[in-house]
């Protein structure tokens, strides 16, 4: 019955074959002008309803895009009850969100992020009007070959910046491996059996498995959080959602008992700039999270069989670090993902009633 479920998931999430070879990943072809385009957009607070929170607010350069806190930040008056993952190669992921309750492109990520009560809080139809009120956003949509803003022409902007956001300079990829992260491959690979579900470039099958990590019980104790995950939960369909106290994970997409608990397999490039760890940034370290999988991982009785007691020693437990660390690559802190220019603020039109465009 498990295996019936692993391949029912893999047709939920569409994993394309191409996701489990190995090697480098590739940059993608994208307009310049348009992923420009969505650069400045992400950097842009008045994307959100209150004009406080921007895409980058949550996912931080110098973090390999993500916010460096175990549950990420939300709309003014809420918090988030998961934490940030990392965009570094998102457009190659077959399902996005901790759950992969979507599946289908880019484009209706940026839509669920930016209208989300939750997150960003914003009416698009508005936000097309905030954009058609700035001299620098009309020019950059006609030279990325739209007539004017448009909540569609955002999307698809910044869409085409997410999919420049692609790891390099990592040691896996350039042949520059310290002998203890060859060592560390090798269990990687074989003792640890970390190959099994973190696999091809991006070091990940896009599948979802219960590996019995801890509650995070800040979500909980939280009001802000814990009323966001009401949201969620209630928009989701869930049962007796006011008294769960469990993150269901992708049951919200199968409605299968056997996949409570359940969450997509996170890439494990960029992690030395990722911490905290796990869809609940539980852990604070790799090292807290190699010790949980060598120890057999948590109590769940939906636990995937595969996570067990590894018996590595602790110099094993180092050299695993140490390969797992060679995952990670350059910073994303410069210019071809950062917007640098301070221009957000424009020139207010007096009597723009007896304006003549």
């Amino acid at each position: 019955m498990r295996l019936l479920l692993t391949l029912a998931l893999l047709v939920l999430t569409g994993v394309p074959a191409a996701a489990q070879e190995a090697g480098p990943i590739k940059p993608m072809e994208v307009k310049p002008a348009l992923a420009e385009l969505g650069k400045r957009m992400f950097y842009d607070t008045r994307l959100s309803g209150d004009a406080t929170l921007a895409c980058a607010s949550c996912h931080q350069p110098d973090k390999a895009f993500t916010d460096g806190e175990a549950l990420s930040s939300a709309y003014t008056g809420a918090g988030h009850f998961r934490n940030s993952p990392t965009l570094a190669n998102v457009g190659y992921r077959a399902a996005w969100m901790h759950d992969g309750r979507l599946g289908t492109n880019l484009n209706d990520v940026a839509r669920e992020m930016i209208t989300e009560t939750y997150l960003m809080n914003m009416d698009m139809r508005i936000m097309q009007e905030r954009m058609k009120q700035d001299p620098v956003y009309v020019e950059m949509f006609k030279a990325a070959g739209m007539s004017e803003p448009s909540n569609g022409g955002a999307r698809n902007a910044l869409q085409a910046f997410m999919q420049t956001i692609v790891s390099r300079g990592a040691p896996i990829d350039d042949g520059s491996l310290s002998p203890a992260a060859q060592r560390g491959q090798d269990l990687f690979a074989g003792k640890a059996g970390c190959a099994a579900c973190h696999s091809g470039p991006r070091f990940t099958d896009d599948l979802a498995h219960n590996t019995s990590v801890p509650g995070n019980a800040d979500i909980w104790a939280s009001p802000e959080r814990h009323s966001a995950f009401v949201t969620y939960a209630k928009f989701m369909g869930i049962e007796n959602y006011m008294n769960l106290r469990q993150d269901l994970g992708a049951y919200i997409r199968t409605r299968d008992w056997r996949s409570k608990r359940s969450f997509l397999t996170p890439t494990l490039r960029e992690l030395t700039w990722t911490a905290p760890y796990m869809h609940n940034g539980i852990f604070a370290t790799l090292e807290e999270v190699v010790d949980f999988y060598n120890a057999g991982g948590g109590d769940d009785p939906l636990k995937d069989p595969r996570v067990r007691p590894l018996g590595l020693s602790a110099n094993e437990k180092s050299d695993l670090i140490e390969f797992l660390k060679a995952l990670s690559g350059d910073s994303f802190d410069t210019d071809a993902y950062v917007w640098r220019a301070d221009d957000y603020e424009y020139v207010l039109i007096e009597n723009w009633r007896d304006t003549i465009n």
